[in-house]
This record gives C-alpha cells, structure tokens and sequence, in this order.
C-alpha cells in the first residue's frame, strides 16, 4: 500500500535491528524457508510455502489511553504469541503464548490501560466426537499477573461446559474495575446424588478483572444471550424454546427492559426457516438515542431498522440498500459505540452515522493509491487514537495507527509481510449467465499480465452456503492466479447478502439451482475463450467442497478435475452430526427432508464420476465431520474412480497450519497440471 503524496512514519521501530527482527521475535522463528515435514522439499514451490504461511498478524488492539497496543502474532512451528507494545518506547513485552496443535489464542482485547483479556480455544478427540472448550484470562500488560478469567467449574456441577463465558460489557457503573460477563451455570449434586442447586442456564456477573470476585446480575435462567447498552445495564434478553428432545427450535423471542432493572417486557420474535430469519432482530441498544438497533427483511433483503426502547414503538428504516442486504454494524473503542452500518455489493461499503468518521474515510480513500478498503479496527476510550485496517485484492492489508491530534497515519504491521514483492492478480466483478437467463454476480482473478485468454482455469464456489465471496485479499484465489491459472468465484443462489428471493432455500435444499450456476460459471469461462474444455477445474472448501463434488454429479464432463477440502458428501450424515448437540432441529430445518437427500449427496453417486478427485480432510474437524471425506473415498475407490485423499492429524476445519497448507496447495497445483496437461 503506498500514500500518494504524503509520507508516514512508522509506530514500531526497534534499536535492536528495526522492524524485522521485531517481526522475528513475534513469531518465535526466522523468516526463512517454511520447514514442512509432510511433502518432499523437491514437491513444494517456493510459492506453495509462501502462500501456505499463516497471517503474521492475528489481532491487534489499543489500549483506553491510546498508549499501548497488543498484537497476536503466529509462529511458524504452530501456536500464537500475544506481546503488548509500549507505542512511546516501542518496548514490547510477551504477555501469553498458546501451545499450537489442538491449543489455541484466538483473540484478546484491552480490558483497563494495564491488563488484557485473551481468549484461548482447545480441542480433542473424545471416541467418537471431538470436544472443544473456551477459556478467558486476564493478564496485566507487563505480563507479570495471569489469571483465569472464566469461573472454575464446580466438581459438583452435573455437567460442564465447554463455554467459558464471555464478556458483553466493559462498563460497570461505579465499579470501574469490573466488567460484566456471561456464563452458564450448571445444576450440583451431591456426593449421594442428591441434588444440591437447581440453578441452571445463562447468568450475566460483575467480574473484578484484579481479584475475579464475583456478584451476580442476572440470575441463571434457560436464556439464550443478553444484550446491554454499553452502560453496564443488562437491556436486552433473547430465549429459544426447547422441545421435549431437549432440542432447541428454530425460533428466537427477544425481551427488553424500557428501564435499566426494570421489568422485562416482549419486544419482537424472529424465525428461522432453512436458515432464512423473520422478524425484527435487535444487535444493539444505542442509550443516547434511547432505542434498539436491529436487522428485519425490507422489500425482501435485510435493512437495518430502528425501534424505540419503550414498548409498543414502531420500527422505522435506518437503511436499507436495493440490491444488497445491509448486514453488519460498524463499532468503535472500548464502549463499542455504534459509527456505522455496512454492506456489499460488487465491493464491502461502510455508511458512516458519524460524520467525523466519514470525512476521515473519504479523505483516506483519496490520499491512498488503489481505491483500498478501509477498516476501523480499534480506537482509544477518547477516540482520538484509531486503529485502521487497510488492504485491497492486491494487497494482503496493513495495521496503521491513525493520530487525530497529528493527522498522522503510520504503519504498524503488514499481515503477509512474507508476501512482499509478489504481484497478485486483480479481482474483477462480473455476471455470468445460468442457464435460465439469471444473471449470476462473482469475481473473476487472471494472472498479472496474461492475455486472459487460453488459461487454465478454476471455478472456486465459496462455503457456507450461507456466506458470499467479496472483493478483497484472497490466499487461496491469489496463489493459484500466481501460478497461471485464471480464477472465478460464483456468488450462486444460495448465497447471501442478496435478498431472500436470491438465498432461496439454502444451497442444500436448493442445490439443484446452486450447483446449476456453479456449473454455468465453469461453461461461461470456455464460452468466453479464458479456458478451453480441457483445461477446466473445479477447487472448493466446506460448502464449496460440497458444490465440487456435487458439480461433477450433476454434470460429469464439465470439469476435469475435482479438488474437495472439507466437504460434506451425504447431507443425512450431516444431519446426524448434530444428534447429540442442541442445534440439531436448526440443523434439521437447515437441511431438510426428502427427496433432495439422496439426490443432492455425491457419495451416493459414485458411479457418475468421471473427472480424477483429490480430497483434504481434518481429523478434529468440529464443522464437517471427517468421517464424510472418508465415506467419499471409501466410496469412489470401490466404484474403481481415481481418487486420492489426504487426512489431516489433529486440524480443524480451517487446516489453520503452516504445513498443512503449504501441502495442500503444492498437492493440489501438482494434480491440476497433471491432470489438465499443464506444464
């Protein structure tokens, strides 16, 4: 990223040998060649293990005063390091490191000007199942004072929970040195299995993040989650019936408090069906203008509306967009004030409720080459510190920190800094025909300086379903574009952030219409004269991985080669996932009943096969269950298909793993050019 006519000095300088060895240090090892003990050093690229690598950057935060920042930083051997920087002295001090492996630092967040909150994840085979718990700690910003943030579990507790709690506020009123949190709280038996306390369900607690003391807010109740304004009042309250399985429905009824403790009364109720939403959906409560902020469908796409606290208001549009869904908010600091709305259409835009924020964007976006996207990551409690995002479809991003007092924007950490140098391809918006005349939306990625014409060429469909592929940095897109392949990512029916009317009944219940585009993609890149017949392929993760499989079913001599990471295979055996989870009626309802079972699930078409088939797999993968890549391969091996599978040993569903990655790409782009006959 480059700022046109303008020069920024950078936040993190070192006397010790300047921003690389501090780089260094964050991940625990040199920069130099990527150690990758599965693949032979002679089958893999230097691209392969570049593009492979993990984000350097994790997550990064300021502090309330705006003096300090935290960076969580990935180590080439596995695991995370968190660090907190001195921004005056540049002095950083490690604060918390994860294990790697099955042991993960997800993120952390500054909860005073001298302690941190992180969050850690682990995960296990236990028989059949995998189990995976969360925990918070708190540690003071000199890396001195940990503890355990999350409430130790009773050995009395009648179960225990693999939820740690989380913290829904940074605000208690006149207890400046608590927050409040959620947890769940299970029932206590005694030694003679008697039982002890039937409290149970979701409690909200004022936690000292000094001496962990405990009061409670909100007794245990069978609720969902709590919601509150940002003022350290618990506002509102969201619960899901139970039926007599023990199965949550597919329905959610919110509840607000008009007064801050004062009695609950009925505010919306919004249902689920095959993962469509009903109803007025509150995400925040905005106290300075006395209402909720909350999401409900408008002429037939997602808006975002506004409802006054007290009951029996009407809802009126904040804003709705005519060809997009508005999805998300945008918030800021410590407090989380809301500053924002977003949406995509062919790019991700940000419509600013605070004008202050807008001009800076606007003037941001002129002064920086290449018409990046601009991210408010982080802001100190006086907002006069932000900390920014920026990056493009060309450039992997950057960490700045952006002074108001100084107008200053200075770098602080780029997050692929071993991707410096490469030139990636750019990612054009286009539409495509289906076969019924719809136009299809997506991105199309040609290699830097090719003619466009005569490549090989990939059809990626994103997972999900319900997601959509955007405009911005892709690792995956942009290694297989490095190597000469042109790339073209469908945002197929089933998709997201298009309306109702375009997400149909998901991409599995709909999964003739969804496979159908996915497929007219492939026939639009050789209509267009991109690719040939010949040299067409078909690479997708999770849902993507399903609609490669599925593609080949429907349509066994389009694609050539078929690359699936994750895939489901039998949409029955993913119902079955959920049994023993309380999500299995959503899941049911998602997924659904009948014919499309068995005629959307590509293990039970084997035989249609005709293109050669390359399967990755995770053996801890908590989203698709392993046991689905190895029924498609038990399956394609005995119907005498070619196919090859690579399990994973102890990766989730992301393969979130240097080597891991760095194998599955050099893998993949060896089967491609064999397969497609490209040197």
């Amino acid at each position: 990223m480059s700022l046109a006519g303008s020069t920024v000095a950078p936040v993190l300088t070192s006397e010790s040998g300047g921003f690389m060895t501090f780089l260094k240090w964050l991940c625990g090892t040199a920069l130099a060649a990527l150690a990758v003990q599965s693949v032979s050093a002679d089958e893999i690229s230097e691209a392969a293990a570049k593009f492979g690598a993990r984000p350097s950057v994790l997550d990064l935060g300021i502090s309330p005063n705006g003096e300090k920042i935290f960076i969580i930083g990935t180590r080439i051997d596995g695991g995370e390091n968190a660090i907190v920087v001195d921004l005056a002295t540049t002095h950083a001090v490690p604060i918390l490191s994860s294990a790697g492996g099955t042991e993960k630092l997800t993120h952390c967040q500054f909860i005073m000007d001298d302690r941190v909150v992180c969050g850690i994840y682990v995960f296990e085979r236990t028989g059949g199942s995998v189990d995976a718990a969360t925990r918070l700690a708190t540690i003071s910003a000199d890396g001195k004072d940990m503890k355990k943030l999350s409430a130790p579990t009773r050995m009395s507790a009648y179960y225990r929970s693999g939820y740690g709690g989380g913290i829904i506020d940074y605000n208690v009123a006149d207890d400046p040195r608590s927050v409040l949190m959620v947890r769940h709280v299970a029932p206590e038996v005694t030694s003679s299995s008697l039982v002890a306390s039937k409290e149970r369900g979701l409690t909200v607690e004022a936690v000292d993040v000094y001496s962990l003391k405990r009061r409670v807010v909100e007794p245990p109740r069978d609720v969902a989650a709590f919601q509150t304004d940002g003022l350290g009042n618990v506002r509102i309250m969201e619960t899901m019936p139970v039926n007599t399985s023990g199965y949550v429905e597919p329905r959610s009824n919110y509840f607000v408090r008009p007064v801050p403790g004062g009695d609950w009364q009925r505010l919306s109720t919004v249902t689920y069906d095959s993962g469509k939403s009903r109803g007025f959906e509150p995400i925040a409560v905005a106290p300075e203008r006395n209402s909720i902020i909350g999401f409900d469908d408008y002429q037939g796409r997602k808006a975002l509306f506004e409802k006054p606290l007290t009951s029996g208001g009407e809802a009126k549009v904040l804003l709705a967009h005519p060809r997009a869904d508005v999805d998300g908010l945008v918030r800021m600091g410590r407090d989380q004030r809301i500053v924002g709305v977003t949406y995509a259409t062919e790019k991700r835009y940000v419509e600013y409720f605070d004008k202050e924020l807008a001009a800076l964007a606007a003037s941001l976006r002129k002064a920086l080459v290449g018409n990046p996207q601009i991210s408010i990551i982080d802001a100190s409690k006086d907002e006069k510190r932000l900390i920014l995002f920026i990056g493009s479809d060309v450039d992997p991003g950057q960490y700045y920190m952006f002074d108001k007092a100084t107008k200053k924007l200075s770098p602080i950490m780029g997050v692929r800094e071993n991707l410096g140098g490469v030139k990636f391809g750019e990612m054009k918006p286009v539409t495509f025909p289906a076969a019924d005349g719809t136009q299809i939306p997506g991105y199309l990625t040609l290699p830097p300086n090719s003619t466009g014409k005569n490549l090989p060429a990939i059809v990626m469909p994103h997972g999900g379903p319900a997601a959509r592929d955007e405009w911005g940095f892709d690792w995956l897109v942009q290694y297989f574009v490095t190597q000469g392949y042109a790339v073209l990512q469908p945002n197929y029916r089933g998709s997201t952030g298009y309306g109702s009317g375009w997400f149909q009944k998901n991409g599995f219940q709909s999964w003739k219409t969804a496979i159908g585009d996915v497929n007219d993609a492939g026939r639009w890149l050789v209509s267009q004269g991109i690719t040939s017949s010949d040299k067409l392929a078909i690479v997708g993760w999770s849902y993507g991985g399903y609609a490669a499989l599925q593609s080949a079913v429907l349509d066994p001599d389009l694609y050539k080669a078929v690359v699936a990471i994750a895939p489901v295979t039998d949409l029955e055996v993913l119902k079955g996932e959920s049994r023993y989870y309380s999500n299995h009626r959503i899941m049911e309802n998602f997924i659904g009943s009948g014919p499309h079972i068995a005629e959307g699930s590509p293990a039970r078409h084997a035989d249609r096969f005709k293109a050669p088939v390359l399967l990755f797999h995770g053996d801890l993968d908590m989203n698709v269950g392993v046991e689905e890549s190895r029924l498609m391969n038990s399956r394609l091996k005995a119907a005498g298909k070619s196919v090859d599978y690579v399990e994973f040993k102890s990766l989730e569903h992301q393969l979130d793993d240097n080597a891991a990655r760095t194998q599955l790409l050099a893998s993949t782009d060896r089967f491609l050019r064999r397969t497609l006959g490209v040197k």
